[in-house]
């Protein structure tokens, strides 16, 4: 039997680890991972984890209340674009950032910063976010 992909996922999160695709045909990532290449279409994915390490490009809050019942702990939070040291892209919460206007708008004003992984608990459930440095 075959473990899905996302319960992988989820798995090493619960671990530590993040994973994303590589794929043995073209040799780009993919993340979150996928059962496919989002950039060639072939199946031939390879697990690679991830460093964690990264820039977030720009930062926002919600003033709406989440979407699903499992991050309602967790709000307010803010959320952010962030461009890992792999090139990848992903949107996640970003802690150690008070969510205040004023703060949002320092740093708004400073422009991207540096973050690192932290992965959270949402419910039952590891989620990753990234921790302002």
């Amino acid at each position: 039997m075959t473990t899905s992909v996302i319960k992988q996922y989820y798995d090493a999160l619960g671990e530590g680890r993040i994973l994303a695709g590589k794929c043995a045909a073209c040799g780009k990532l993919t993340f979150p991972p996928t059962c496919a290449c989002e950039h060639c279409g072939k199946d031939a994915i390879e697990w690679v984890e991830l460093s964690g390490r990264g820039r977030c490009l720009y930062l926002t809050h919600g003033i709406a209340p989440p979407p699903n019942p499992r991050f309602a702990e967790l709000a307010p939070y803010c959320y952010g674009h962030i461009l890992l040291e792999e090139g990848v892209y992903t949107q996640n919460i970003v802690t150690n950032v008070e969510v205040d206007a004023g703060v949002l708008a320092r740093i708004f004003e400073e422009g991207p910063f540096d973050v690192e992984a932290n992965i959270i608990e949402a419910g039952d459930l590891p989620i990753l976010a990234f921790k302002k440095l």
